[in-house]
């Protein structure tokens, strides 16, 4: 019903007429009600010259489906799933050329547009007679028409059983039908009359009839209240029981009990006082099984989106039923289950999603539930200004689309998917990620989200922190980030701190990956703090062993080494000893003999051995000299060679030596 009144709306506004095929429903109260909605019935599809189409839940076969869309129908599609279920297992024996048994009312539209779906043989038959009178085969499936008596349903099979050596036995009765039949059956057994609301033509309402006329013969079928006879039963001597067929509108059902209702206090008023009739009507309507009042109580009234609690009674392959205390059970498709191991009589909590699926079926979700609470937590962190966990699921125009908890969907902006322009969206795709809500549409239940807000908090939560931690003067850890040609910059957890290339190394340094690399731990020291222009001046050298400390251990005098030229003044040349230590050569000493200028004996980074003549660490000199070094090794060379036919202590003759002229000291500001 719900779904007609839905499509006649949107037909409306459409533009177009609304028509069904057939009456929808079985029920003349409805299709009045359906009617006055704009609703068409038609016998026909080609009575319907154009708009929009409703297919009964009775469901239609698959060439009245085509014929349909030939003529350029909008279909809305109103079948009964336990109908749709048969249909799909029919055409499955078909297709494998197993025969069908169809167990059900020839003439019935149901039972018709299910033969349709058969590709292969079908047989329809409605008696036991009937199923006597097939011919013999060897294996056949058996189905029956969702709203077929299930007792007559066993006998036809009992007898196929005993024909058929393979049979397939597919008990296809709606589940909400048998269990409404035995509720009306144990309800008959108890009282003294029983009335049953429900179209007349509806196969499902006439079972219901006859199964409480079986058991309570004052039985009747009303359409509506009105056709109740005056004084049926006598309200207050007999127990009354109400039941209404799975097509029955509510309206109709609250209609019969109100008229009874009515038809009591019109009785209590005729009748003639009696002593202590108070007393006596108490204690009549503690000992009913069932009165007037009571069903009216139990009556439970539902609306789409209703949460209510109701206990599971049969379980199926593809749907679960539950007793939701609804003159009704309810319906659960196994793809709106989020408990996917439940039992009969588990208690579980679901919601309403239709209260009539045009067969008197609530169509209830357990999904929705989840839907429900994952929506409202995430407008409670929304209010919260909390961040929520996502996952990116799929990169479209201007932007990423991420599904967050619960399921829902949130769009994130390009713009707002970092801090610097993306280019490559697709990137975030399957990526886990935090994300702040930024804007919300309740009504469609879309939110917009940004990640680059939550980097940003991020980001100034770690500055705000890390800064607390600094202090002048500390030694702290960070990771090298980026190089500049003054210096290079560190992560100290959230802030950075510049390392100038002074600070880098004692030893003069030309680049800063001279010293370090990118992502390289170091530990620095805190030289300065500008909190208001956020600069922190790092030094690393000053954490690292000063090249002159113990330089008279390193270097003694008169110790030789082989160093390289390093620089060249007109005084004398420089020698690196080690990064930060530079010896002086004077010119006087860069030969065994006197020279016009270094240059001429000597050139920047070549090797030479010197000899360490003094060191000086207050001051930061050390004396060296090659000449020295060089005389030194001429005299053991000469110490080592040996005169053969001259004794060792023959006296030897010395030559004249040339006087040196004296060295010339370098000057005062010489490196």
């Amino acid at each position: 019903m719900e779904i007609a009144f839905q499509a006649a709306r949107e037909a409306r506004e459409k533009g177009v007429p609304c028509y069904s095929l057939g009456e929808l429903i079985h029920n003349p109260e409805a299709v009045q009600a359906l009617h006055n909605e704009g609703i068409i019935p038609v016998e026909r599809v080609e009575d319907a010259q154009s708009g929009m189409i409703l297919l009964r839940s009775h469901g239609v076969s698959p060439q009245v489906e085509e014929q349909c869309r030939r003529q350029g129908l909008i279909i809305r599609d109103c079948t009964c799933a336990s109908v749709r279920a048969l249909h799909s297992i029919v055409r499955e024996s078909g297709e494998k050329g197993i025969p069908v048994i169809l167990v059900g009312e020839p003439d019935h539209p149901e039972v018709q547009g299910t033969a349709g779906w058969c590709t292969g043989e079908c047989f329809i038959i409605h008696s036991e007679m009937e199923a006597e009178a097939l011919p013999p085969m060897d294996r056949a499936l058996a189905v029956s028409q969702t709203t077929f008596s299930p007792a007559a349903w066993e006998k036809i099979i009992s007898h196929l059983k005993a024909r058929i050596p393979l049979l397939d036995v597919r008990c296809t009765i709606c589940p909400a039908t048998q269990i409404r039949q035995a509720e009306a059956r144990a309800l008959a057994a108890q009282v003294d009359a029983m009335v049953v609301v429900g179209g007349k033509k509806s196969a499902n309402t006439r079972k219901l009839y006859e199964a409480c006329k079986a058991i309570c013969p004052r039985t009747i079928l009303v359409e509506r209240a009105e056709e109740i006879p005056p004084h049926f039963a006598d309200i207050h001597k007999n127990h009354i029981g109400i039941a209404a067929g799975a097509s029955t509108p509510d309206w109709s059902f609250k209609e019969v009990v109100t008229r009874m209702n009515e038809q009591e206090r019109i009785d209590q008023e005729t009748q003639e006082p009696v002593a202590n009739v108070e007393q006596e009507v108490q204690e009549n309507q503690e000992n009913q099984a069932l009165t007037m009042e009571d069903i009216e109580k139990t009556v439970v009234r539902i609306r789409p989106g209703q949460t209510v609690t109701g206990t599971v009674v049969q379980i199926t392959d593809d749907e679960v039923c539950v007793n939701i205390g609804y003159k009704s059970d309810g319906l659960i498709k196994r793809s709106e289950m989020v408990e996917k191991d439940v039992n009969l009589g588990d208690e579980i909590e679901v919601e309403v999603v239709k209260v009539n699926d045009g067969e008197g079926n609530v169509l209830l979700s357990q999904r929705n539930i989840v839907n429900r609470k994952a929506w409202e937590a995430l407008m409670e962190k929304f209010e919260n200004n909390e961040y929520i966990d996502a996952v990116g699921k799929e990169a479209v125009k201007g932007g990423l689309l991420a599904s967050v908890e619960g399921g829902v969907r949130a769009f994130v902006p390009a713009s707002q998917l970092a801090q610097r322009y993306v280019e490559k969206i697709g990137q975030f795709v399957g990526q886990p990620m935090k994300l702040k809500i930024i804007d919300v549409d309740k009504t469609k239940k879309r939110i917009v989200a940004s990640r680059k807000q939550v980097i940003e908090e991020e980001n100034a939560a770690k500055k705000a922190a890390a800064w607390e931690k600094l202090e002048e003067g500390a030694v702290v850890k960070g990771i090298v980030r980026r190089f500049a040609d003054f210096g290079a910059f560190v992560d100290l957890g959230g802030v950075d701190g510049l390392i100038h290339i002074t600070d880098l190394a004692w030893s003069r340094v030309g680049h800063p990956s001279d010293v370090l690399q990118i992502n390289q731990e170091v530990e620095v020291k805190v030289l300065s703090l500008d909190r208001e222009r956020e600069r922190i001046q790092l030094g690393y050298k000053q954490l690292q062993p000063k090249p002159w400390d113990n330089i008279e251990k390193k270097y003694p005098v008169g110790a030789i080494l082989e160093r390289n030229v390093v620089r060249i003044r007109p005084f004398g040349a420089f020698i690196e000893l080690e990064p930060g230590v530079d010896g002086l050569v004077h010119i006087s000493q860069c030969a065994l003999t006197r020279i016009a200028k270094v240059e001429d004996v000597l050139q920047v980074g070549q090797p030479v051995r010197v000899k360490v003549l003094a060191v000086d660490p207050e001051a930061k000199r050390i004396s060296l000299s090659i000449r020295e070094a060089l005389a030194d090794e001429a005299f053991v060379e000469e110490e080592a060679l040996e005169i053969p036919g001259e004794p060792e202590d023959a006296p030897v003759e010395e030559a004249p030596v040339e006087e040196a002229p004296a060295e010339e000291a370098a000057p005062a500001d010489a490196e």
